[in-house]
């Protein structure tokens, strides 16, 4: 299945300038003289297939996927492997919060607990890797959250184009408008924060995406001709209804290993000695709610991806896959995420699969 790797290339291939080492094929899209990528964070295709009727533009668009985003199915993995076109495995942001020279880095916030850690790990040292936006000629913008702007993620994998920073669809829309014409994403993220607080499907999340319809109609009208228009996801979003505390659960404190990712993609970093009790005591507590697979057959199984050498160290002892409607929470360590309904990160479809939404260029151009 097409990764959400492969979009901004074959964005770019549409603009007829496709990167120096670019294959063509899928995703096929129309040519046109401008391309606009919208992200919308939470934007799952199961979820986007239930509420059709709540999204009429977006239903009513070619769909060019399904995509499949990385694993594990959470926004710092999926924008880094959008912005750099490449999985996981070759860009090294394996989780929500993964090792990195021995610190545990949350990757959305770039720090550990309250503290900034952009000069201890600088973005392009943890993520050296080349974006997408520094291997083309064509003029990229990214239109997005204000505070975003020098944030580490940002830095990390979508450094390279100019940057737009909006606080609302107002001017979310007159940045996209306004920009050189060339390549655009753009972001939003208030689907996602309602799924997380409400649960995806709530009435709170489908007014929201009634609103992001009615957004995008707009957009689409006001583009400039020859504009292509494509929306798509990060990850969809199921709701929880068992928690297993990481943090009170005597079985799974035992040997305490340094727990990572997020509740539904659990990252495990053993001590010495210790990663078969753990992998026991995890297995066994955790039933059929959980597959938890060793280092060995995570890097034979791909589940990263390709993995290069210097992203090795990173690669967890264990990873724990939540399966049906189950996570794993930490209410001392994450005490707000551990009480959230929505949540996402494992390898069900309902976390992995996004749509590619197509409105091709004005074919009277």
């Amino acid at each position: 299945m097409v990764g959400l790797d492969a979009v901004l290339p074959a964005m770019l291939r549409a603009l007829g300038s496709p990167l120096p080492d670019d294959v063509a094929g899928d995703p096929a899209l129309p040519p046109a003289r401008q391309a606009v990528l919208l992200l919308v964070d939470g934007l799952g295709r199961e979820l986007l297939d239930a509420h059709a009727a709540d999204a009429p533009f977006l239903a009513g668009l070619a769909d060019a996927g399904p995509l499949q985003v990385g694993f594990p199915s959470s926004t710092p993995i999926s924008v880094t492997s959008l912005g750099t076109g490449l999985p996981p495995g070759a860009h090294g942001t394996l989780g929500v919060r993964f090792r990195v020279d021995d610190v545990l880095l949350d990757a959305l916030t770039w720090t550990r607990g309250t503290q900034d850690l952009r000069e201890r790990l600088v973005p392009e040292r943890v993520q050296p890797r080349p974006t997408v936006f520094e291997r083309t000629d064509v003029a990229c913008t990214v239109v997005s959250d204000r505070a975003f702007r020098e944030s580490g993620l940002t830095r990390s994998g979508l450094r390279g184009a100019t940057y737009r920073g909006v606080g609302s669809f107002g001017d979310l829309a007159a940045e996209v408008v306004a920009a050189p014409r060339g390549l655009v994403y753009a972001y939003h993220a208030d689907l996602d924060q309602l799924g997380h607080l409400h649960g995806p499907g709530s009435l709170a999340w489908r007014i929201q995406l009634r609103v992001i319809d009615h957004f995008v109609g707009m957009l689409a009208a006001d583009l400039p001709p020859g504009t292509l228009l494509a929306v798509t996801g990060d990850h969809g979003m199921v709701e929880v209804d068992r928690r297993y505390d990481a943090d009170t659960h005597p079985d799974l404190r035992a040997a305490e290993p340094l727990v990572g990712g997020d509740p539904r993609a659990r990252l495990l970093y053993c001590r010495p000695g210790t990663v078969d009790d753990v992998r026991a005591a995890w297995t066994t507590t955790l039933g059929t709610d959980a597959l938890v697979v060793g280092k060995d057959e995570v890097l034979d199984q791909g589940w990263f991806g390709p993995v290069d050498g210097a992203v090795r160290a990173r690669v967890p002892d264990l990873v724990v896959a939540m399966r049906g409607t189950a996570a794993v929470v930490r209410t001392v360590d994450e005490p707000v995420l551990a009480r959230l309904p929505g949540q996402h990160g494992s390898t069900t479809d309902a976390e992995r699969l996004v749509p590619l939404l197509v409105r091709p260029a004005d074919a009277d151009d």
